[in-house]
């Protein structure tokens, strides 16, 4: 009878390890599936599939000359082309032609109605003058979207973080149309959204001289 309660006692000491080494080695397991499982869905939801650019059928983005070396306040800027999702260094890119970008989001309304007025533009103005749109939003899911229900196929680049407009001292209100000339320079930001064709083509020409 005395041996009774001690085994009791030995046995109530083993099942109580068991059952923490099972609660500890659990919730560690679980922790690291579910951590795995929400990482590969952000990265899911975060690409954009070749079909959506496909469909969205963007103009190719201008890439630099070989050797070419940007200047002005957008020197140094890295941004991503819309069209294939490829690396731009904005500057080299736009060196050696007068261009507009135009600052917009998917969510702006005023810019919607503007694009494509730009876009009119750009054919008109041919070869004369770059005209790129910048998103400047990080979805890029939905800019792609966005410009595909529009019609607009101008070339485009995802500016995640707005450094394009930080760097050309522009306020935090879209849609806003930087006009540069051919050495990397800003002649004018344009705070507003354009009224139609006509009115881009007098800025533009008023601003760069050049006509169109």
């Amino acid at each position: 009878m005395r041996q009774f309660p001690v085994a009791w006692r030995w046995a109530l000491a083993g099942l109580i390890a068991v059952i923490a080494l099972a609660a500890a080695l659990w919730p560690r397991g679980r922790d690291t599936d579910t951590t795995a499982d929400n990482g590969q869905q952000a990265r899911s939801s975060a690409g954009i599939s070749e079909q959506q650019r496909s469909a969205a059928n963007l103009a190719a983005c201008p890439r630099p000359a070989p050797g070419t070396a940007g200047s002005g306040p957008l020197a140094g800027i890295p941004v991503s082309c819309l069209a294939d999702g490829g690396a731009v260094d904005l500057a080299a890119a736009l060196a050696g032609k007068p261009a507009l970008l135009n600052l917009w989001a998917y969510w702006c309304g005023p810019c919607a109605q503007e694009l494509p007025y730009l876009q009119q533009f750009a054919q008109r103005a041919g070869n004369a003058i770059t005209v790129l749109t910048v998103h400047s939003d990080p979805d890029e899911a939905k800019a792609i979207s966005r410009l595909t229900g529009l019609n607009v196929k101008l070339p485009g680049v995802l500016d995640a973080d707005a450094r394009v407009r930080t760097a050309v001292g522009a306020p935090a209100v879209l849609p806003i149309s930087v006009l540069l000339r051919a050495d990397g320079s800003v002649a004018r930001v344009e705070v507003r959204a354009f009224t139609g064709v006509d009115d881009i083509a007098n800025t533009v020409a008023q601003e760069l001289g050049v006509a169109a």
